[in-house]
């Protein structure tokens, strides 16, 4: 055989084929879920996977509301905000903040799974998370993907 023959390919930007799942995260451990959804918006499902190139695809998440966490986070967790003024500091437990974002529980957990930088900020773009069951995207006919 051909020494040329074993050359390691790298993807190109403009020649990613990007595909829409959708995963409905109903009684499904948020840490589980997220895990799955950031190898995908990564790209690490596919051969032609390149770690500096954004090669992942597409992702919508329906009824995030009804995610669950293990054991007491639902209680203990908090989520940690700062204003960037001397004592503006926020903590929320998991909780309060289903109530009033819920979309923000798995939008948070995928994003910290994600790299850092601006790599990792193009591939959060290609995450939508809905808190029911209904979503915008029928025209791009996404594939059913189980958890």
């Amino acid at each position: 055989m051909d020494v040329n023959s074993f050359k390691t390919v790298s993807a190109k930007p403009a020649k990613v084929e990007r595909v829409w799942h959708i995963v409905d995260g109903e009684n499904v451990v948020v840490g589980r879920l997220a895990s799955k959804i950031a190898s995908i918006l990564r790209g690490k499902h596919k051969p032609s996977f390149t770690p500096h190139i954004d090669t992942g695809d597409y992702v919508i998440v329906i009824n995030a509301e009804k995610v669950r966490f293990t054991g007491q986070k639902e209680t203990k967790k908090e989520y940690f905000r700062h204003s960037g003024y001397p004592g503006g500091v926020t903590i929320t437990i998991a909780k309060d903040m289903r109530a009033k974002r819920p979309t923000f529980l798995v939008e948070n957990a995928v994003k910290g799974m994600l790299p850092k930088g601006p790599l990792g900020r193009s591939m959060i773009k290609k995450l939508n998370v809905y808190a029911g069951p209904d979503h915008p995207h029928e025209a791009q006919k996404p594939t059913e993907m189980s958890i």
